[in-house]
């Protein structure tokens, strides 16, 4: 069995019966004891998304048959949550509801789409919406632009979120990946949003679409600097090339005010200590100097090329600091970064190579012992 921890540990025959005792208030024929018993019966093997599945397939079987009608009363059930409801297992629950929608509404586009506004104001259907942008592309973007001017934060992130190209654990949307001008056309309307919840999705909606147009992303941040000069607009564009930047490219740097990369030397790269064992910090020492008779402001970051399990090694770029160097200043900047285990990384025993960048450019390199 697998452990029942993480986010998958709020989708079992607890949070099901918490679940059915609500829609119980909106359709009093609701079965909460077979609902429970069922997904407690079922959710055990699996991981995350197959767990909502089983909780949505559940509903399906319990709620009228007429589609439109189980939609009403799912509706109705979430318009009624309590704030106590909504902080129950942070709300994850209420995720079967949206996967609900996405696995049995297709063939209803018109109900589906019209409820998923008022459903994300409770749990976002950024997920929900994907098939209906493959198979009802108009009525989708449709309504997705409406959201992106919508005075809910809530609906306007969603109109950014639902349509990120590749936005994680979610089915890609290939038409998007491949031309994201539509995206583009959403984008727009919320590139200086008051909400920096909203600035933040549309900066990794921007960053993603980068990995296959940025130049693409470049035009478009270059024009929204011009255009939008607000706080607001320089916040998106500077998180939206964040994968550029740590890629070394001159012109997403430039937009960032970064100059003079060529001019700045690299010295004394210390890393403390030699041999490292897993759980400790090492630090990183190096010495800046600006060679130039200009004032420069640089972008420091350090690359770890950590060891893999077949003995090769992975990159992978740290942010360190921005630093403005007047004409022939030096600087040194010191830095402890945790080698400590996470969930999204495994450690092998070998050296690691890391490498200090200024703007892109590789400027000094060293090595460490890693001992797991």
């Amino acid at each position: 069995m697998a452990e029942d921890t993480g986010f998958k540990r709020h989708f079992n025959a607890e949070s099901a019966r918490y679940l059915g005792e609500r829609i119980r208030v909106a359709h009093p024929g609701f079965d909460v004891d077979g609902y429970s018993a069922q997904v407690g019966a079922r959710v055990g093997p699996l991981e995350l998304k197959d767990r909502v599945l089983v909780m949505a397939e559940g509903l399906r079987a319990r709620l009228p048959e007429h589609y439109p009608d189980a939609l009403d009363v799912l509706c109705a059930c979430m318009s009624a949550l309590t704030d106590e409801d909504k902080r129950y297992a942070d709300g994850f629950y209420l995720m079967a509801v949206t996967r609900f929608v996405e696995e049995f509404g297709v063939d209803h586009p018109e109900a589906s789409l019209a409820s998923m506004p008022e459903l994300t104001r409770h749990h976002t259907c950024e997920f929900t919406v994907r098939p209906f942008v493959s198979a009802h592309y108009e009525a989708a973007m449709t309504m997705m632009r409406s959201c992106a001017v919508h005075t809910d934060h809530d609906i306007r992130r969603f109109a950014s979120e639902g349509i990120r190209p590749r936005l994680p654990w979610a089915r890609r949307l290939p038409e998007f990946v491949a031309d994201p001008a539509p995206v583009l056309e959403v984008l727009e309307l919320l590139r200086s949003d008051p909400s920096k919840y909203v600035r933040t999705s549309v900066a990794n909606n921007l960053n993603d679409i980068s990995r296959d147009h940025p130049g693409l992303v470049l035009d478009t941040a270059e024009r929204w600097t011009r255009e939008s000069p607000t706080p607001e607009t320089a916040w998106t564009v500077r998180h939206a090339l964040r994968t550029l930047v740590k890629q070394g490219d001159q012109r997403a740097l430039a937009l960032l005010g970064a100059t003079g990369g060529e001019h700045v030397e690299v010295k004394g790269l210390a890393l403390t200590p030699e041999v490292l064992d897993l759980g400790g910090p090492l630090l990183l020492r190096v010495d800046l100097a600006n060679t130039d008779g200009r004032a420069h402001t640089v972008v420091v970051d350090y690359v770890v090329h950590h060891v893999r399990a077949n003995g090769s090694r992975s990159p992978k770029v740290f942010k360190w600091a921005k630093v403005e160097l007047r004409a022939g200043e030096r600087r040194t900047l010191e830095r402890k970064h945790p080698v400590r285990p996470i969930s999204t990384r495994s450690y092998y025993s070998g050296e690691h190579l890391v490498e200090i960048q200024v703007n892109g450019l590789v400027k000094a390199a060293g090595a460490f012992e890693l001992r797991v």
